[in-house]
């Protein structure tokens, strides 16, 4: 049954990208003047390369932010939601046996940590409404808890994810680590699954999503965070993250090619570190959007990221905003493969 299920990487061909836009009825509302901005930053870089679904409360209100752009790629969608978090409430997309899947899983807050009951019905509320094609099938996962972000597949049979966040006990207690990666494998239709024992950022509120530490850029290459400071807080435990990455090997046994990037500068809001990190960039088609913090080490980081992605536009985005909510690019975008989106004429 396994090798009949696709799970495909971010890097291949996509359809559109998802945004889930923030509004006063949210925690953004002290800071909506600075975090707009940002979202229209991204919405008017991802419709350069393809569509944009945009979930919203209010489509003229978004209309009025986003200004003069091609609204024939844009595709508006009303609905509730509680958070702008789409990579975590966002369907989860699979090929079974060639044919296209959404897996619907239960989103909980990361834990039960915050109020999800409207960012759960998201995905079956897209379905509701149509933004999907006919061809989609949605899969209801319940009673599985699992958020985008703590899933990153290479497309050939290998998921890299963290103990912390799959294993928590607010999210499938009734599920140990063993129990829980045989469900994984047989879902993803995958052949192994990559544990990261160690890893953290201050101020996460996920649990140490994957896509916060560490990406898989193509089937041989990981980016990851490192941090060479002895002073930081994060030293330990990225170091001993770094080491077990340098024991990951592909399927054939050679050693992945691994991209260090810098640990970013340290942010702080009302007194708290917040978790910034450049491992949250988005693939999208022909270009990776990559969070800039107004940092010297953004234009280093795009160096980095353009040795992993030769063929592809690199482009930043000051994500100091989103930092402020404890997320960043990653976090805000859901993708969907070729074949999943409507158009906006259909």
């Amino acid at each position: 049954m396994e090798h009949s299920i696709f799970f495909p990487p971010e890097w291949y061909p996509q359809s559109a990208v998802q945004l889930t836009w923030p509004h006063e009825g949210m925690d953004w509302a002290p800071i909506m003047d600075e975090v707009i901005p940002c979202f229209v930053a991204i919405a008017k870089e991802i419709i350069k390369h393809e569509s944009l679904v945009i979930l919203c409360d209010a489509v003229e209100d978004v209309k009025e932010q986003l200004g003069d752009v091609d609204y024939s790629k844009i595709i508006f969608m009303e609905c509730d939601a509680n958070d702008t978090w789409a990579r975590d409430h966002g369907g989860i997309s699979v090929f079974h046996g060639g044919e296209p899947v959404i897996y619907d899983f239960v989103f909980n807050g990361w834990g039960m940590k915050f109020a999800a009951n409207h960012d759960n019905l998201i995905t079956r509320t897209m379905f509701a409404l149509g933004v999907f094609t006919g061809e989609v099938m949605p899969v209801n996962m319940q009673p599985l808890v699992m958020e985008g972000g703590s899933l990153e597949t290479d497309g050939k049979g290998t998921l890299l994810t963290t103990t912390e966040c799959l294993c928590s006990l607010n999210r499938n207690e009734y599920l140990v680590r063993e129990q829980l990666e045989i469900h994984l494998k047989e879902i993803f239709g995958l052949k192994r699954i990559l544990w990261l024992d160690h890893g953290y950022l201050a101020g996460d509120d996920t649990d140490s999503h994957i896509d916060t530490l560490a990406r898989f850029c193509s089937e041989d290459t990981i980016a990851y965070v490192q941090c060479t400071d002895p002073e930081d807080e994060h030293y330990s435990e990225l170091k001993q993250m770094e080491e077990e990455l340098q024991g990951f090997t592909q399927e054939d046994g050679t050693p992945y090619r691994l991209l260090p990037l810098p640990m970013a500068d340290k942010v702080e809001w009302e007194g708290k570190r917040l978790p910034a990190t450049y491992a949250n960039f988005l693939i999208i088609n022909g270009a990776v959007l990559l969070p800039f913090y107004n940092s010297p080490k953004d234009e280093q980081v795009k160096e980095i990221i353009q040795q992993a992605f030769p063929d592809r536009e690199i482009v930043g985005i000051n994500c100091l905003p989103l930092i402020k909510q404890h997320g960043s690019l990653h976090c805000v975008t859901m993708q969907y493969p070729e074949g999943f989106i409507k158009t906006v004429e259909e």
